[in-house]
């Protein structure tokens, strides 16, 4: 039987864009109604402790109207931590975050975050929601991740991304994330991956055996402008369904 891959889309962007003017539009609420048409399987969004897109009353909004999971990305603090336990969405995923960044740099050093996260996870663990951590493609952060006793891990494909794109090292970084998909697989864990992902890059990742969830949000967004949100998520949806093996 084919291996069916659960396609998240990260809608984080329709806010940016509506934030940039301080207007109503675009709508996020509209945007998750449109993914949920296009057959994605789950919505993903980042409210960060800055807010500059996705914010309180967007997750609050979108909860209430989309009948998909929605997978809520946070920084591993308490303020975070409450956050989702008053909207309980179906998945938290941990992930670093930078003031300064414009978008996530790499995966939680969860070596050197260890106790902090332990922390964090034991509360979340009482709320039914579902814990990932958003990891590099590191064999040493992955054993760690597996101490901490969560069942599922999203491994940062932004280095293989950027690779993609200079054309160097791309088979150094995808055999990174083959290799570490497999010894989470050997753990028990269940593997996701995104970031930076695009029509041209995602089928190696795709066609990777274990990898079960791609979570993919800028580059949809951004092709929605040209060819509409449905179109973009459609398309997508193909290409990794031809790459998987």
């Amino acid at each position: 039987m084919k291996r069916n891959i659960r396609l998240g889309i990260n809608i984080d962007h329709v806010a940016t864009l509506r934030n940039a003017r301080g207007e109503n539009y675009p709508e996020v609420i509209k945007a998750a109604k449109i993914v949920e048409k296009s057959k994605a399987d789950l919505i993903t969004v980042h409210v960060r402790e800055d807010r500059r897109h996705i914010n309180e009353k967007d997750l609050g909004d979108i909860l209430n109207v989309i009948n998909i999971p929605l997978n809520l990305e946070i920084a591993a603090n308490t303020e975070m931590v409450n956050i989702a336990i008053k909207y309980k969405p179906k998945f938290v995923c941990f992930v670093p975050e930078k003031r300064q960044e414009i978008t996530t740099e790499g995966g939680l050093d969860v070596i050197n975050n260890f106790d902090n996260l332990q922390k964090k996870i034991k509360i979340l663990s009482n709320s039914d929601i579902n814990i990932s951590l958003f990891i590099d493609p590191d064999k040493d952060q992955l054993i760690a991740t597996h101490k901490l006793g969560v069942n599922a891990i999203e491994f940062h494909t932004g280095v293989y991304a950027n690779a993609f794109i200079q054309k160097t090292n791309v088979e150094k970084e995808l055999k990174k994330i083959i290799e570490c998909t497999a010894l989470a697989n050997e753990l028990g864990l269940n593997c996701h991956a995104g970031h930076g992902l695009t029509f041209e890059n995602v089928s190696p990742i795709a066609s990777i055996k274990n990898i079960d969830e791609l979570n993919i949000g800028h580059f949809i967004i951004a092709n929605s402008i040209f060819d509409g949100l449905e179109t973009s998520i459609l398309k997508m949806r193909e290409i990794i369904s031809k790459a998987v093996k």
